[in-house]
């Protein structure tokens, strides 16, 4: 799962992130442009439409991008803004609303298609598309953007690694040790300069799910300089770069004139400059987008805490706010070798205080009560199944200790609870869950462990986790791309555990799960995957894996000044592409 700022690495998280853009000129039109476009107004539709041009759109963040390199990053807001100066194969598809998650051709001609048992995706490309030195994009400079992303020896750390896991290749392959990389590697074939063809180990049906990923923008064999490329990314869309980025300080982006809008319709291009404040305070940046000096926070977090306090508060400012999901479901593991019985398990799920925990996120604008796995953006997802139901979601004590019984600890037993250090709210969710099991004897002493290795060493760890009696962590966890597998796969196949950096916590191995997903990946309906998916979220439902909490929200201050503002799902955040700015 992507790593945003929920904290999990790896697979894990990009919380929702805010944004805002720059056009200048008179609005045409939409749903309520201007001050009082209304709560939430960009969550399904449009706000503020224009097609006005010109101005800077400005952006600020308090940490930094993992990489502005394409083939080197996994920050959620680092996808999206990468769209600016490099395209993908595909893209998602630039509307609000239910079909905003669709997939849509962006440097494809088409949507890739499949072998019969979808063990090998052809892509065809457009022709006529250029970088920003006027010379023509091929077949093989995605191929090879896509193998120096998953294939390099090490040299780029952050992406994600589909492309390894998926393609049938020597998974010790290094680009930067191959004499003739193109010709050597023969998973992706290029029978000429605008046809891609996949060869897969497996079938894998959500394949062009990950022909989205900023790795399939394309990159020049004689343009790589591997980890130094960051600086100065060879642009295939609309925006370059304005002198080299400067970690830490700035990223400045200009018109590309040799971008084409005739063969691009996911970017409307309006601003003619964009530019990014790195390294500045979160209070700061909260204080600047309210008063009108910025436009998007880039971080992706939505607004800090004093920011969130102040705005919940005002009324007057409510129209201006965006309370959007994040995609993420804050949950507890349930370590199955540490609480082995499923009826002790399930005795956990019917303690627990739904009502205090979603309190510990914050109430109604933290998020919406959990009780199912799949997150409600996602087909497959059913919110209103909840099979360990409680009256106003404070627990049904009576069921709990009759699931003792059932296993055999009328008495209760005693366990732990893993959190984060420096994670309030995560702590609090164990405290809340410590106090609720406690009702039924069941004593949950709560250990901290550092942020940054809680999966590597502590709570994602087989042998901590046994010699420490850990039977509960604090978790969160958001898609890769918004379907079941791109949610739920690393976190509930039993082929996906490991023994250190173990995302599937729970260590859940259940042969029927396991098949279910062997058998989405068979499918080629998605209506039939999200059916298969919702099964999956049953079953683990009834494993008593995984305690869902809430479905988080974040708070975003949408600027009057913003042209073109919705949410897009697949990112959890504005859609950067289309923004614009109307300063008049």
């Amino acid at each position: 799962m992507r790593k945003r700022t929920l904290g999990f690495v790896a697979l894990g998280a990009a919380a929702s992130i805010f944004l805002s853009a720059c056009g200048g000129g008179d609005s045409t039109g939409g749903n309520g442009g201007g001050e009082g476009a209304g709560f939430n107004a960009a969550e399904n539709s449009v706000v503020n439409a224009s097609d006005q041009t010109g101005g800077t759109l400005r952006y600020a963040i308090q940490d930094d991008f993992d990489s502005v390199d394409p083939g080197d990053t996994y920050y959620g807001f680092s996808w999206n803004f990468s769209r600016y100066y490099a395209r993908t194969l595909l893209a998602y598809n630039p509307e609000p609303g239910e079909n905003a998650t669709d997939l849509v051709p962006d440097t494809a001609a088409g949507m890739p298609e499949p072998n019969e048992d979808f063990t090998e995706w052809t892509v065809e490309i457009k022709e006529g598309l250029k970088y920003e030195d006027g010379s023509e994009i091929t077949a093989q400079d995605i191929k090879y953007g896509i193998i120096r992303g998953d294939f390099n020896g090490g040299s780029l750390v952050h992406g994600p690694s589909y492309f390894a896991q998926k393609l049938d290749a020597d998974p010790d392959f290094n680009v930067y040790e191959s004499s003739d990389p193109l010709g050597e590697f023969d998973a992706i074939e290029t029978p000429d300069d605008h046809t891609l063809v996949f060869h897969l180990k497996e079938s894998f049906s959500e394949f062009p799910n990950i022909l989205i990923m900023p790795q399939t923008a394309p990159v020049p064999v004689d343009a790589d300089t591997g980890a130094l490329y960051q600086q100065h990314v060879m642009s295939s869309g609309p925006y370059k770069f304005d002198g080299d980025y400067e970690p830490g300080v700035k990223l400045h982006l200009v018109r590309n004139e040799e971008w084409d809008a005739e063969s691009d319709p996911i970017r409307t291009a309006l601003p003619d400059r964009v530019e990014v404040e790195i390294g500045v305070n979160q209070d700061e940046i909260d204080e600047r987008l309210v008063n009108g000096e910025l436009d998007v926070d880039l971080g992706g977090t939505g607004v800090g805490p004093a920011m969130h306090s102040r705005l919940a508060g005002d009324e007057s400012e409510r129209p201006n706010i965006d309370n959007l999901y994040s995609g993420a479901l804050r949950y507890v593991n349930i370590h199955t070798p540490v609480i082995e019985d499923v009826a002790c398990r399930q005795a956990i799920m019917y303690a627990a205080n739904r009502d205090s925990m979603h309190r510990a996120w914050g109430g109604e604008l933290g998020g919406d009560i959990a009780t199912n796995l799949i997150p409600p953006q996602i087909p497959g997802s059913d919110p209103e199944s909840d099979l360990y139901p409680s009256e106003d979601n404070k627990g049904d004590l009576d069921s709990a200790r009759e699931k003792l019984e059932e296993c055999g600890e009328e008495d209760g037993f005693e366990t732990v609870i893993a959190a984060r250090e420096g994670r309030e709210k995560d702590v609090d969710t164990a405290e809340a869950l410590q106090n609720a099991l406690a009702e039924v004897g069941i004593e949950a002493s709560i250990e901290l462990y550092p942020a940054s290795d809680f999966y590597g060493q502590y709570a994602g760890s087989q042998d901590f986790v046994r010699e420490n009696n850990i039977g509960l962590s604090v978790s969160g966890w958001i898609p890769d791309w918004p379907t079941g597998y791109g949610f739920a796969q690393a976190i509930t196949d039993g082929r996906a555990i490991v023994e250190t950096g173990n995302y599937n916590m729970a260590e859940l191995d259940d042969p029927e799960i396991n098949e279910l997903w062997d058998r989405s990946m068979q499918t080629e309906d998605p209506d039939e995957r999200a059916d298969i998916y919702a099964k999956i979220d049953t079953l683990v439902m009834e494993q008593a894996a995984i305690l869902p909490v809430i479905f988080d929200r974040a708070m975003f201050y949408r600027s009057p000044e913003l042209t073109n503002v919705y949410f897009q799902p697949g990112y959890a955040m504005y859609d950067y592409m289309a923004l614009g700015v109307d300063r008049g």
